[in-house]
């Protein structure tokens, strides 16, 4: 699944994006992943929002 999102993305504007992963710790003590595809503009915000 991975490679089919990169080799989207590196077509047309594409590259404007980035994929963003966040670890997230949740009430039990176990780690979850928090991935989203957001433009280059965004990113920072993401990482504070989430």
């Amino acid at each position: 699944m991975a490679k089919k999102t990169v080799a989207s993305l590196q077509t047309g504007g594409g590259k404007e994006h980035t994929k963003v992963i966040k670890m997230v710790k949740s009430d039990k003590g176990s780690y979850n992943f928090k991935e989203e595809v957001v433009h280059n503009d965004k990113v920072k915000g993401w990482f504070d929002k989430n």
